[in-house]
C-alpha cells in the first residue's frame, strides 16, 4: 500500500512540476490554421502593396506589437558608452586573424554594467564583415586560445568530462563548445566574428528571473523579457564594432542558435543597422509558426521561461490562434536584408516545417522589395539560396561546421567584395 502511494505521489508531483502536456509530432494533428495576413496591419485596416506602404504604414505596427506584446519593450539606448580594447593580438588563430577584446560598459541613471565581446578579424586590407551572436558558455567556451578572458560567472553545467558546479568557469571548460564556433575556417573565408558572454547581460538561471542581476538593473524604468535583453546587448555590441577600424560595421550579421536564434531574429527586426541575419533551429517563438502548435508551444516555453517573454504572452498559451500575429511577421520585418533561417531533421521540438513556413510566407514582403527567388515548402528537400536561404541539416538541434559553412557561402555571394 506504501508503495502504491509512494508512485502516486510522485505522479502528482510530476505533473505539478512540469505540468506540460506531451508535444504534438504528428502532422495530422497539427490544426487548420489561418495566417495573419503579412501584409496588412493586424485587423485589416490597411494593406500594404508597396514596399513604401510596407515600410510607412505596416511595418512600425507589427514592430510595436512584438515589442508590447510578445518579448517585452527593447531597453533604450544607455546614456553613456564606454569600450575599451582590453587585449589584442595582431597574430591570432595561428597567424591567420587579428583578436581583439572589447570590454563595453553601459551606464544609466541606477548604475553601470560591463561585459566583454571577443572578436577575430581575418588579417585584410579592407574592412572585414562581421558575425555577430551571443554564446552559451562563456568567450572562453567558444575556443581552446589560452588569452581569452573567462568571465566570473557561468551558468552550472555538466556536458562530458567539464563539470561547473559553483558557477566558477574552470580552463577545463576551456573550448568546450569550439566545435560550434569553428573561427579558423570562418576568418578564413574573409569574416569577422564576434561573440559576448549572454549571461553577462541576462543570467539565464531557470529556476528564477535574473532581471535583478541583468542590464535591466541600471535602467529607472522598470523592464522585463530577458530575448529583449539579449536583443539589445547585440545592438550594444554593434556599436562598439562601430569604432573597430578593421570591422566592417555596415555589414554585421546577426546569428544565434536556438533561443539566441529567437534572439538574433529580434535584434535583426528591430535594429536596421545589422545588414542580414541568421536563424539557427530558432522554435517557438523564433523563426517556427505558434499557430501550428508542433513540437514546443507557447504553453511549454511560457511555462518553464517565463522570464524570456512579456508576462502576457503566457495569456496565449493554448491559445495560438488569437495571437495578433505570428513569426512570418517578424522574419518580415527583417526584409529587405538577407535571411538565412536553418532547421535540423531531428528537431522537431523547434518545428521545422514551421520555420520553414514562416521562411515561405516572409517571402511575399520581400517581394514588395523586389524579390524574385524566394522559397517554397519544397526546399526541405536541398539547401535554398536565393533572396532569403533556408536549409534542413541531418542531426539534432545543434549549430556545427556544416552550418557555417552554408552560412559563409550564402553571405559571401551576397558580399563577394570581402568573402572567398
Amino acid at each position: 500500500m506504501r508503495f502504491l502511494l509512494n508512485i502516486l505521489a510522485l505522479i502528482i508531483l510530476t505533473n505539478a512540476t512540469f505540468g506540460v502536456p506531451k508535444a504534438n509530432y504528428d502532422e495530422s494533428k497539427v490544426p487548420q490554421i489561418k495566417l495573419p495576413n503579412i501584409l496588412s496591419i493586424p485587423g485589416g485596416a490597411f494593406t500594404a502593396e508597396s514596399a513604401l506602404d510596407w515600410n510607412q504604414k505596416v511595418r512600425p505596427v507589427l514592430a510595436d506589437i512584438f515589442e508590447n506584446k510578445i518579448y517585452g519593450r527593447i531597453p533604450p539606448r544607455p546614456s553613456k558608452e564606454f569600450f575599451e580594447v582590453v587585449e589584442a593580438s595582431d597574430d591570432a588563430l595561428g597567424g591567420k586573424a587579428i583578436r581583439r577584446q572589447i570590454k563595453i560598459t553601459v551606464a544609466d541613471a541606477k548604475g553601470e554594467k560591463s561585459f566583454i565581446m571577443l572578436l577575430y578579424l581575418p588579417k585584410s586590407k579592407v574592412p572585414s564583415p562581421v558575425f555577430l551572436g551571443l554564446n552559451f558558455m562563456g568567450n572562453h567556451a567558444t575556443t581552446k586560445d589560452p588569452n581569452v578572458i573567462m568571465p566570473n560567472w557561468v551558468r552550472n553545467t555538466s556536458t562530458g568530462k567539464v563539470k561547473i558546479t559553483d558557477n566558477k568557469p574552470t580552463e577545463e571548460s576551456r573550448g568546450m563548445q569550439s566545435r560550434r564556433w569553428p573561427f579558423e575556417k570562418i576568418v578564413e573565408r574573409g569574416f569577422g566574428i564576434a561573440t559576448i558572454y549572454y549571461c553577462d547581460i541576462y543570467p539565464d538561471l531557470e529556476k528564477y528571473d535574473g532581471a535583478p542581476q541583468s542590464i535591466y538593473s541600471i535602467f529607472e524604468k522598470p523592464l522585463n523579457g530577458a530575448i529583449s535583453a539579449w536583443s539589445w546587448g547585440l545592438s550594444r555590441a554593434l556599436d562598439a564594432l562601430e569604432t573597430i577600424p578593421e570591422a566592417d560595421a555596415k555589414n554585421v550579421i546577426a546569428i544565434g542558435h536556438s533561443r539566441l536564434g529567437k534572439t538574433a531574429l529580434l535584434a535583426a527586426a528591430l535594429d536596421t543597422r545589422f545588414a542580414g541575419c541568421v536563424s539557427n533551429n530558432s522554435g517557438c517563438m523564433g523563426a517556427a509558426i505558434s499557430r501550428r502548435q508542433f513540437g514546443e508551444t507557447i504553453e511549454a516555453i511560457t511555462r518553464v521561461f517565463p522570464y524570456w517573454f512579456k508576462p502576457q504572452l503566457r495569456e496565449y498559451a493554448n491559445k495560438e490562434s488569437e495571437l495578433p500575429i505570428d513569426q512570418h511577421q517578424l522574419l518580415a520585418l527583417i526584409a529587405p536584408r538577407p535571411l538565412y533561417v536553418t532547421s535540423a531533421s531531428e528537431d522537431l521540438w523547434a518545428d521545422p516545417r514551421g520555420e520553414l513556413l514562416a521562411l515561405v510566407e516572409a517571402g511575399k514582403v520581400y517581394s514588395l522589395f523586389g524579390a524574385k527567388n524566394i522559397p517554397s515548402m519544397e526546399s526541405f528537400k536541398k539547401p535554398f539560396f536565393g533572396d532569403v536561404a533556408y536549409h534542413m541539416r541531418n542531426g539534432k538541434h545543434d549549430i556545427v561546421e556544416y552550418d557555417w559553412i552554408n552560412f559563409c557561402d550564402f553571405f559571401g555571394a551576397k558580399l563577394p567584395k570581402y568573402c572567398k
